[in-house]
């Protein structure tokens, strides 16, 4: 999206009416389903916007870059999951060629998915570890899917010490206790959003030490809190001295690269400079590239 090109209230225009549209965590995750896999369609849009994702994060001075997808097949196209796969990483081999940043995948599971869909991406995760595949995630509409039906799938996962990052109480609807401690069962080493969580389990993910993925625009744009920047439980979360790394979801819908949400932290947090560069460094044992990656990281960012 070009700079200055966001508008987070929108009009669209249906037939002979126009109705007002404003973003939200109600109608955020239909934009993929209804606007991005159209366009995304095909391997030669699949390349050109995996290519223009990691040349954006490359030019925000990015060193270490975890993209996560959900596996499509794509039956217009002859597009199996294992060629959507393939076309990603075959990208991300290009860019870890040509630049200094570090980029591996991790593929997601969506809240929506059967049992045998979830297990189908656990195999593909396996089948490309060694190709660049990092992890698995399970990602989607909150609003709908029964998770408790995917431990099987996580328990393959973990089995293989295949690294799992969940998105975790991200509206009030997916916070209800009994889905916020099934999911800690899942034994994650990361969580994300982290919105609407009880005291009992905070207690739980601080005595864990689990990874906090936090979103500071997606969370402000997609009103899923209350108020604005210095109202965001980024606070709570450092305050309590959890590993956080600060993360973009999503960057091509809400504008705001990586390099912006630490300038928002900064300005709405007060963080001085070296507790950016502390919370930027907090973020280097939470990563699931391995131990060579970390003392990478390290030598960059201690040295």
């Amino acid at each position: 999206m070009p700079v200055g090109k966001f508008d987070y209230d929108l009009e669209t225009r249906a037939e002979a009416s126009v109705k007002s549209f404003s973003l939200s965590d109600d109608n955020f995750f239909p934009l993929f389903s209804s606007y991005i896999y159209g366009l995304c369609n095909d391997l030669p849009s699949i390349t050109t916007t995996t290519n223009s994702v990691l040349d954006s994060f490359a030019s925000d001075g990015v060193i270490y870059l975890e993209l996560r997808t959900t596996p499509r097949a794509i039956p217009s196209a002859n597009i199996t999951t294992t060629d959507y796969i393939r076309t990603i990483l075959s990208c991300i081999t290009t860019s870890n060629t040509h630049t200094p940043m570090k980029t591996s995948l991790i593929l997601s599971i969506d809240r929506r998915s059967t049992l045998a869909t979830a297990h189908e991406v656990v195999t593909l995760a396996l089948a490309h570890r060694t190709a660049g595949v990092i992890g698995i995630d399970l990602c989607g509409d909150p609003s709908v899917g029964d998770i408790s039906i995917f431990g099987p799938a996580f328990a393959r996962a973990a089995d293989a010490n295949l690294p799992i990052t969940l998105h975790f109480a991200e509206a009030p609807w997916s916070s209800r206790p009994e889905e916020l401690w099934k999911l800690l069962e899942y034994n994650p080493r990361r969580i994300g959003h982290v919105i609407h969580v009880p005291g009992d389990v905070k207690r739980e993910i601080e005595r864990r030490g689990i990874g906090l993925e936090l979103c500071l625009s997606c969370n402000v744009h997609a009103k899923m809190i209350t108020g604005s920047y210095g109202d965001h439980h980024f606070g709570e979360w450092w305050g309590r001295g959890c590993p956080v790394a600060l993360s973009t979801d999503d960057v091509g819908v809400f504008g705001s690269p990586l390099s912006n949400e630490y300038r928002l932290v900064a300005e709405h947090f007060g963080l001085s400079d070296q507790e950016i560069f502390r919370l930027a460094r907090s973020a280097v044992d939470c990563i699931f590239g391995g131990e060579e990656e970390k003392e990478r990281l390290r030598g960059l960012m201690w040295g």
